[in-house]
């Protein structure tokens, strides 16, 4: 692939300067150059709405920062195709198994990325999601942040650069890279000039995915998220009655905890069979059972990450379902209004245009909005059942 580990960011061709240009510096201070103070930075914060791809960007720059190439993220050579695939050993993906990231794992990572990376390059920490950051390990990064090793680089992915997002403090440590949401014809574009798929699925899937790449090829190619998707934009026609409310929360609270549980479950169980193996499981003799007597504690911890890993996948799952959602209200908006910008669902345009002949433009901001409060509810660590139903009794009245 010619395009490098930068092909996947479309539409963020200022970001993407940007991050060549300091991963060219970058390349320079290796082979030992003077670099002017404002090329090449040692934390950086990449914000975003959900979709713009900030993981992908801080991925991609890490790829850069380790590739064998002057630092050209040439996506071929061994340090490009390592960090890509999340197996090089100087960066480490900081991903929150839970609802939060907690200082134990933050002073771990600090240690880590203090020693000299054995590439010779760079140590990168990735964390994907530091609104997730307790206030103690926010603390314990600030420190390396404040005091960086020489030759590590701290990239970090949030929502905004805001206070309840990221400490005032970290954010004025770092480098800021914007993405903006990419135009839904540019995804599509890129849909079928890279991957070779046909136009019209590439526009479906861009527009029906907000602009989000990742989310995009997966609904072109999995049956299962399109029919998921499909659910959620029925919802407002099922909204007959507060039975009907209450039946609907239910369905998809359910729905995403399936997905939540298909998503782990393969990852869940590999992970228990290895830490059985490493605890001597199925051993015999007197050895062998206070072994595993002792490991009972091990692997008590293992559920218990394990369950607060489901927990954030059903999360994340909800999550999606409510931002289609939300697009649904959104165009029956755009409609009544004749904005003179496209639905997102275009697919199901009849029922937003039947909708938005039916309600006032009032009424469908506050449905919007109570779609909105939801996730901001359960971002706040409301009960996803609770929030859902409050939202859906919203809905209905309007």
């Amino acid at each position: 692939m010619s395009h490098g580990v930068f092909s996947d960011l479309v539409g963020q061709d200022e970001a993407v300067e940007t991050l060549r240009r300091a991963a060219g510096a970058a390349a320079r201070v290796v082979a030992g150059e003077q670099v002017g103070s404002g090329s090449m930075t040692h934390a950086w914060i990449f914000t975003g709405p959900p979709g713009a791809g900030r993981s992908l960007a801080a991925r991609a720059f890490a790829a850069a920062l380790e590739c064998e190439r002057d630092g050209a993220g040439c996506g071929e050579c061994h340090g490009c195709r390592t960090v890509l695939g999340k197996t090089h050993a100087d960066v480490r993906f900081v991903v929150p198994e839970g609802l939060s990231i907690g200082v134990g794992e933050m002073r771990a990572l600090v240690l880590r990325a203090a020693t000299a990376p054995s590439g010779g390059r760079w140590q990168v920490v990735v964390i994907e999601d530091a609104d997730r950051l307790t206030e103690a390990a926010g603390n314990a990064l600030l420190k390396a942040i404040e005091e960086p090793p020489p030759r590590t680089v701290f990239l970090l992915c949030t929502p905004s650069t805001h206070p309840d997002d990221i400490s005032v403090t970290i954010r004025s440590r770092c480098r800021v890279v914007a993405l903006r949401q990419p135009p839904a014809d540019v995804v599509a574009a890129a849909l079928v000039e890279r991957d070779g798929m046909a136009a019209d699925t590439a526009f479906w899937a861009a527009a029906a995915a907000q602009g989000d790449i990742t989310r995009a090829r997966l609904l072109a190619a999995d049956p299962e998220a399109r029919a998921r998707r499909e659910a959620v934009l029925a919802v407002p026609k099922r909204l007959t009655g507060v039975g009907a409310c209450f039946d609907v929360a239910a369905a998809l609270v359910q729905s995403a905890k399936a997905e939540a549980a298909a998503s782990v479950v393969d990852f869940d169980a590999a992970e228990r069979s290895a830490l059985e193996q490493a605890l001597g499981a199925g051993g015999t003799g007197r050895g062998a059972a206070g072994a595993m007597r002792g490991a009972a504690g091990q692997i008590k911890d293992l559920e218990k990450r394990q369950k607060s890993r489901a927990t954030r996948a059903q999360r994340d799952a909800l999550d999606r379902a409510l931002v289609d959602l939300a697009g649904f209200y959104r165009d029956v908006l755009v409609t009544s209004l004749r904005a003179p910008v496209p639905v997102v669902h275009g697919d199901v345009a009849p029922q937003s245009e039947a909708a938005a002949r039916k309600w006032t433009a009032e009424s469908t901001l506050r449905r919007l909005e109570a779609v909105l409060a939801c996730r901001e509810s359960i971002n706040q660590n409301v009960k996803p059942e609770i929030a859902v139903e409050a939202m859906m009794l919203g809905l209905w009245k309007g």
